[in-house]
């Protein structure tokens, strides 16, 4: 029989060798100390043949209370981590700028402030992507905020060019 020195807890199994409440090395306390005593009465049947009278209550004269219980230590196992995805947020907002230049960037020349956001937002959600690739995601969203955001300017500068031409060659025109 061996016993915690801590909380005095025994354990009857010998291939324990520390305690499983605290941890605490156990001490060989030696077998038991004494025999469980076993008491067996006569059936009630059998004392009344006899002559016997029944007793009220048969209550054992060395009555040992059963050992204590172990506390159970036992902790539900904490929830899986909730893994997220890599970040693309700059790559969303480039493209999401992007698509509202060409889109929306016609109306009071709205584009010239959002065209080069979406780029200059696409360009450094490509550099997070090439520097950190587990963290961040998203390379063809930038390089559809980069793209449409560039294409806005083409076709800003060709309309420039073509009322441009138109003007100069309207006044060649009047000569």
């Amino acid at each position: 029989m061996k016993r915690c020195p801590t909380c005095n807890q025994t354990y009857e199994d010998e291939w324990l060798t520390f305690c499983t409440i605290d941890g605490t090395p156990l001490i060989d306390t030696g077998s038991l100390s004494q025999a469980p005593t076993v008491v067996v009465s006569e059936p009630v049947e059998a004392r009344e043949n006899m002559g016997e009278q029944p007793s009220a209550a048969i209550a054992p004269a060395d009555y040992q209370s059963p050992p204590q219980s172990i506390p159970s230590t036992w902790q539900s196992p904490p929830p899986p981590r909730m893994v997220a995805g890599p970040s693309q947020s700059l790559a969303v907002w480039s493209m999401v700028l992007g698509l509202v230049s060409i889109t929306l960037g016609w109306c009071c020349s709205f584009g010239l402030i959002t065209a080069p956001v979406a780029i200059v937002l696409g360009i450094y959600a490509l550099s997070q992507i090439k520097g950190q690739p587990n963290r961040y995601a998203g390379k063809p969203l930038a390089i559809a905020g980069i793209v449409s955001g560039g294409l806005y300017f083409v076709l800003l500068a060709v309309i420039v060019l073509i009322y441009g031409l138109g003007i100069l060659l309207s006044g060649l025109n009047k000569l």
